[in-house]
């Protein structure tokens, strides 16, 4: 059937077939296409014979009333004995005819085996091939019991000749009329009785009128054996018409059906994780927006992230972290509460939103417990463990997308405060939020305006009096906010695409101070300036270093650059930039060292010439034992690798006496100067100078 052939060719386009393969299909095409052929043969020969089997008993009838009004004439002409002998076999014939009418094919197949397919496997096409047959023998059966008849007249010389002929005239007409299904079964019925008739016609009383009438029975079985071919023809066509319309209309619903599948798993891909199953980000937001559409409950909103993750996929490989990720989405789908919405947004992420019943688990509890799920051991990986930090924003008609930002900001705060933390969104953190948007949106205005500042802070050496350099902090006095932290201006500079631009105005500003320096002759002061992970992934820092330098002719030892714990962390990402920046002969930092996770082969591969205690570390120090220790570590540390210390967070002479006593290298705090505008620092070293 064309259908078949229809998937056949679907399932070969899906596979992406070439080469060899395409030819292996185009082989079985063809075969298929032989298979439809014979379908729609197999098809047809059913139809012609329900057309016969119901045509048949139709004229069976008919021949039996002649057969009668025959029988009977030929007793009033004084033959009837001969007349109940030919009515018998007729008769006979005609009833060996009902049942085989009467009967289904198969039945009809078994009764007779030995005639069946002729030694092939049985099937519904040799059964009606074998029925089709029998009709075509008892047919020829039926018209040699009528071919008979010239013994009811004596070869058609008596006066009853004249009946005799128009009934075989007329049945013949009404075999071929009733016939036009399956041509063999007139032709078969018809020839013989005319056959007969054109012989008496000929063999027995040479007048010219009965030649004459022999010819015309001669002419009339051509043209009935001609018009039972046609009629079978157009049968033949008809049926084919019919069937390749149903098996074009089949092949319509077939594709119809695959192309609404498709679009089922298209709609469903479109909104689903494949990994996990999960909702994305899509789907999601096409379910959350229903959900505070409706309003009608308080909803709960988690944002969840997982700490450690991308550790998992550099030590362990992608595919652990897929079966990683596909575990704690049935972990927390197992912990979820009655009617919550689970998510995948993308990598790590997930979201879970859900409307808390009164009296039941709160918030935090649900937290909590998720937080615990995802700390069990995962199977794949060995002595390591997940955590999971989470935000939680408890809203009533809010924006879906307001929702994710403050769900988002609480999750961020969670994890700024350790590994597998909750966080619940407040109005401090809605004031910082609001704080990050105005920020944001005036911070190009603020940046052309020259509102920005660059304050510099007094690095001290281990006297605690005689200058070492200064330390390069951004200030900018927002119209609403006040002072923004210098760490909230670079990560919203980066959000808002202002990243170059800004460390632009700072190396210039930063250029400015080395320059003085240079010019007062102190050429051993070093200024140090902050570079945050995502400028280092989105701006070439070595080009603009060199650069600004090379344009104002300052030496590059005088210059040094902060990298925080997390860009080292990445050592891949930051190797090449902190290489070609040491090439050039700037020093390299890290920024509050002993919160993150530097490596020591990190330290030596990129010499780093200073690193800096945490201030957490660093403050209330005498008080202290384990930070002593922790410090007095660092500081042998550092005269392995050949390093120097600088401790920031110095708040009082305790904590001074303390890291003189350790023998520190360098420090820097509020104890020693607050950081202050350019003059002012320009100022304090030519004071110093003077001293």
């Amino acid at each position: 059937m064309p259908c078949r052939f229809y998937r056949a060719a679907r399932r070969a386009a899906q596979t992406g077939l070439t080469g060899r393969d395409l030819d292996d299909f185009k082989t079985q095409a063809g075969s298929i296409d032989e298979v439809s052929r014979i379908s729609l043969r197999q098809l047809i020969r059913a139809d012609q014979l329900s057309a016969a089997r119901h045509t048949v008993m139709l004229s069976i009838p008919v021949a039996f009333v002649l057969s009668l009004v025959s029988t009977f004439v030929a007793w009033r002409a004084g033959r009837l004995w001969i007349a109940l002998s030919w009515l018998a076999c007729a008769t006979l014939v005609n009833l060996l005819r009902i049942p085989l009418c009467r009967l289904s094919p198969q039945r009809v197949a078994r009764l007779l085996p030995w005639m069946h397919a002729r030694g092939e496997a049985a099937s519904a096409g040799s059964e009606v091939e074998l029925n089709l047959r029998l009709h075509g023998i008892l047919a020829l059966l039926s018209g040699i019991a009528w071919a008979g008849m010239p013994w009811l007249s004596d070869g058609y010389t008596t006066p009853e000749t004249l009946f005799y002929l128009t009934c075989v005239c007329g049945i013949t007409a009404g075999a071929v009329t009733h016939g036009f299904a399956f041509s063999r079964i007139p032709i078969g019925f018809i020839t013989p009785p005319l056959l007969s008739v054109i012989f008496c016609l000929f063999a027995f009383d040479h007048n010219p009128t009965r030649l004459a009438l022999a010819v015309t029975a001669v002419i009339y079985l051509a043209g009935l054996i001609r018009g039972a071919r046609v009629g079978e023809r157009m049968f033949l066509r008809a049926c084919a018409l019919k069937h390749e319309a149903t098996t074009a209309n089949q092949a319509l619903a077939v594709a119809h059906e695959d192309l609404r599948q498709f679009a089922t798993r298209m709609q469903y891909q479109a909104e689903h994780d494949l990994l996990t199953g999960l909702l994305d980000r899509a789907g999601f937001m096409q379910v959350a927006g229903q959900v505070v559409a409706r309003g009608e409950h308080r909803l709960c909103l988690m944002f969840l992230d997982l700490d450690g993750f991308k550790v998992i996929n550099d030590a362990y490989g992608h595919e652990a972290g897929d079966q990683v990720l596909f575990e704690v989405a049935r972990r927390l789908q197992d912990g979820l509460p009655e009617g919550a919405t689970l998510a995948r947004l993308g990598g790590d992420e997930f979201v879970i939103l859900y409307a808390p019943d009164a009296g039941a688990e709160l918030p935090e509890q649900l937290a909590q417990r998720l937080i615990a799920a995802i700390r069990q051991p995962f199977a794949r990986l060995a002595h390591r463990h997940i955590g999971l930090s989470l935000g939680i924003y408890l809203s009533r008609g809010d924006d879906i997308n307001e929702m994710l930002v403050c769900a988002d900001a609480a999750m961020y705060e969670a994890k700024r405060r350790g590994r597998n933390q909750f966080y619940v969104f407040n109005q401090s953190l809605d004031a910082h939020l609001q704080m990050k948007r105005d920020v944001e949106r005036d911070l190009a205005h603020a940046l052309a305006r020259g509102e920005l500042e660059v304050w510099f802070q007094p690095i001290v050496r281990h006297d605690g009096h005689t200058l070492d350099g200064f330390e390069a902090l951004l200030r900018w006095a927002h119209p609403r906010h006040g002072a923004i932290a210098p760490p909230d201006l670079i990560e919203i500079a980066a959000l808002a695409g202002h990243s170059e631009e800004l460390l632009r105005f700072i190396m210039g500003e930063v250029a400015s101070m080395i320059q003085f320096l240079h010019a007062s002759g102190r050429c051993d002061l070093r200024i140090s300036m902050n570079v945050s992970p995502r400028e280092m992934e989105r701006i070439v820092i070595e080009e603009l270093v060199a650069s600004t330098l090379k344009a104002r002719q300052l030496p590059a030892r005088m210059l040094e650059i902060e990298i925080t714990e997390e860009t080292a962390i990445d050592l891949q990402a930051a190797t090449q930039t902190l290489v070609a920046l040491a090439i050039q002969g700037v020093s390299i930092a890290i920024d509050d060292f002993g919160v993150g996770y530097s490596s020591l082969g990190f330290l030596r591969q990129m010499q780093v010439s200073r690193v800096k205690i945490d201030r957490s570390f660093v403050t209330g120090l005498a008080d202290r034992t384990e930070n002593q220790a922790l410090v007095s570590a660092v500081l042998q540390l550092a005269d392995s690798f050949g390093f120097q210390v600088v401790a920031e967070g110095v708040e009082s002479a305790e904590d001074l006496q303390t890291l003189q006593a350790l023998h520190c290298h360098a420090m820097q705090g509020h104890y020693f100067a607050q950081p202050m505008p350019a003059h002012a620092a320009r100022q304090r070293v030519l004071a110093m100078a003077r001293v």
